[in-house]
């Protein structure tokens, strides 16, 4: 005989919040202590908040930057205009601000990350937490959204969980994106927004590292280079260009200049590393062929440590290049000599493919920006339905600036519910 499951109703908690949150990470943390005399229910799936933040900056929490205002709507790609009064309305000093009357010192480095000055992003998160218990918030954990629904009748959102119903009403969507999976990060506000009829752009992993064809460099793990120019190209068309430090590693290219700059890169694309000191390519070559016809009765490789790249590198180049080490300068033809200058100042790899959602420390796409209120982050669609933090269609650099959108979104979102 066939067993019979009987399934129990979920049990409705019998309260109607004026405000649901979804997700305790950065955005949901900070949406939810920033609402003010109002009942707030924040829904965690994990058994704690801010997972993701206790990992980012390696455990150190690099949680802003100190740069400019006008800075930080540089580091967006194409969605700083988005977040214009989000990070205008809640900038990096008043994050710095509110940490250190939490009882959280902070410290600025000289590259601009500012931290917790303990380093222990456990900080951020307690700090957090308690701004949340001070406001009377209840956090409930280890209770997954299965469906959200808005019933008009009674002007309020039901959210469904595994355990329980609630209803609020209003509701922010905060769950974040689909990097670092093993925080809980699926991509589930992608579905819970959807069902509320809004519009997803494609997801994908970006701050990633880049993988190439036919990867060149991997005995060169840990070898950098400081400030270099790299174009990117697209079916013989250059559409980027950018500069910054890159790094190799074992098995992929990295470093800021690579992990800001994956957001527009696509399988297939081609970039141009050039290796030099100098600004371009054409500079280089008309510079390096006076030296090696000037340098006939030296050899190339001691030409090439006038360079002042790493000496590994330009061993591997010669090696790449057919070179012999003995090969005198007056003895390189002209073949050669332009696939040496290439090698150094236009040196191109082809993209295979990005790191993926394991190892990217951003998500681009999501819920799209156009479907979104600017300057409250509230729904354009759903009238009392708000969006904070990386299940937005917006990503930002390294170096603090996804953590403070995040900060700023779901302060935004809470000030727009605070007027109401």
């Amino acid at each position: 005989m066939a067993k019979v499951i009987i399934q129990k109703e979920k049990q409705c908690d019998n309260m109607k919040y004026d405000v649901i949150v979804i997700g305790a990470g950065a955005a949901g943390l900070f949406a939810a202590c920033s609402i003010k005399d109002k009942s707030v229910l924040l829904i965690e799936k994990n058994s704690a908040a801010g997972r993701k933040i206790l990992l980012s900056g390696a455990g150190q929490c690099n949680f802003t930057n100190s740069c400019e205002m006008n800075e930080f709507l540089t580091r967006y790609g194409e969605r700083g205009r988005f977040l214009k009064t989000a990070l205008f309305s809640f900038t990096n000093k008043n994050a710095v601000e509110f940490f250190e009357k939490s009882g959280v010192e902070t410290i600025a480095r000289e590259d601009g990350k500012v931290f917790p000055a303990s380093f222990k992003s456990s900080d951020i998160v307690e700090a957090l937490i308690e701004k949340c218990r001070k406001n009377n918030v209840k956090i409930i954990y280890d209770e997954s959204v299965e469906k959200v629904s808005r019933d008009e009748d009674k002007d309020m959102f039901l959210v469904k969980t595994i355990k329980n119903t609630h209803a609020g009403t209003n509701l922010i969507i905060a769950v974040g994106g689909k990097s670092y999976p093993n925080t809980g990060s699926y991509g589930d506000g992608y579905e819970l927004a959807k069902s509320l009829g809004h519009t997803i752009e494609q997801p994908k992993p970006c701050l990633a590292p880049v993988y190439v064809e036919n990867y060149p460099f991997s005995d060169l793990s840990g070898i950098s280079f400081g400030n270099i120019n790299i174009s990117l190209w697209r079916n013989n068309k250059k559409i980027k260009e950018f500069s910054g430090d890159m790094l190799f590693t074992h098995v992929n290219i990295s470093g800021p200049v690579i992990l800001n700059n994956s957001r527009y890169m696509e399988k297939g694309d081609v970039l141009k590393i050039n290796f030099t000191s100098f600004p371009n390519a054409e500079e280089f070559k008309t510079d390096f062929e006076n030296i090696i016809f000037s340098s006939g009765k030296y050899n190339v490789k001691t030409v090439l440590k006038s360079l002042d790249m790493p000496k590994r590198f330009t061993d591997k180049i010669m090696e790449i290049t057919g070179i012999q080490e003995d090969k005198m300068c007056s003895e390189l033809d002209k073949s050669k000599r332009k696939k040496l200058m290439e090698m150094l100042c236009e040196h191109s790899l082809t993209v295979e493919r990005l790191g993926d959602y394991n190892i990217a420390m951003a998500t681009r796409g999501g819920v799209k920006t156009s479907e979104i209120n600017q300057k409250t982050m509230e729904s354009k669609i759903v009238p009392g339905l708000y969006f904070a933090g990386e299940v937005i269609d917006y990503d930002g650099d390294t170096g603090g600036f996804n953590i403070q959108a995040a900060f700023s979104t779901g302060h935004l979102a809470a000030e727009s519910i605070n007027k109401k």
